[in-house]
């Protein structure tokens, strides 16, 4: 394991192989398996309350989850490129670009 954080009732691993193993509540991110196919070259996760995000290696970001906790960013998808950083609040993600934006 190469990293682990965790949600109110959710965990999620990044494994050496750069996937992504998660278990507890469905409902606070304890269930990937809708992005499980996309959880490749994970670089970095983050959580909120009760969603995940993950950085992957071309600098994407996956996140699920609670939608109202940041589990859809369906809406700013396409803006995701280049992340840097994710930083997470109790019910958002921000992300930093490599441009420096937010």
């Amino acid at each position: 394991v190469q990293q682990l954080q965790a949600t109110s009732y959710a965990f999620a691993a990044i494994l050496a192989d750069g996937s992504v193993v998660t278990w507890g509540s469905p409902g606070s991110g304890g269930d990937s398996s809708q992005v499980q196919d996309q959880l490749k070259g994970v670089q970095q996760v983050q959580a909120a309350e009760s969603a995940f995000a993950a950085i992957l290696a071309d600098g994407s970001v996956v996140t699920w989850g609670e939608p109202d906790s940041g589990g859809d960013s369906s809406e700013v998808q396409d803006q995701l490129k280049g992340v840097q950083q994710v930083q997470a609040a109790k019910r958002a993600f921000a992300a930093i670009l490599a441009d420096g934006s937010v």
